[in-house]
């Protein structure tokens, strides 16, 4: 089967779309929060980098999926592709994506099956993901710990 650029990308445009109505509404319940500008702004783009990013960067994937797909972000695609990618990054998009599909769970985007399979693989495997970026980085030597 070949693939099609023009069907992707009018997924992809129209997906696009649909996730600036998901990150509008997001960042009104995090005013009502009452998190200061600088802490929204991180969330917003955090959450707009994978949704937008790295859900439509194989195939165009909805917002959804997301929430089984942090596992490779975080542990590979952000570490391999971006040149920010540190612990501090992985700790905080982590944190952004639990707030941000906690907020879509209460607008009944996704079912909370999904966002405890979110949090639950973000609690258990984010040790795993940060050893990940120590080696790529070279910080560790694959016989050494990291303390």
């Amino acid at each position: 089967m070949d693939f099609d650029y023009e069907v992707y990308e009018k997924k992809r445009d129209s997906i696009h779309e649909e996730n600036g109505k998901h990150l509008a509404g997001f960042e009104k319940w995090l005013k009502k929060d009452g998190l200061s500008e600088k802490t929204i702004t991180k969330h917003i783009s955090n959450a707009e980098f994978y949704i937008n990013d790295f859900l439509c960067y194989y195939d165009a994937e909805e917002v959804q999926q997301g929430c089984y797909s942090v596992s490779q972000f975080l542990g590979d695609w952000f570490i391999r592709k971006t040149m920010w990618a540190s612990c501090s990054e992985i700790k905080s998009n982590a944190a952004s994506f639990k707030k941000f599909y906690a907020y879509l769970l209460t607008v009944n985007v996704i079912a909370e099956k999904d966002y405890e399979i979110l949090c639950s693989t973000i609690k258990e495997e984010l040790p795993q993901w940060l050893d990940t970026l120590r080696r790529y980085d070279g910080m560790l030597n694959d016989d050494e710990e990291w303390f």
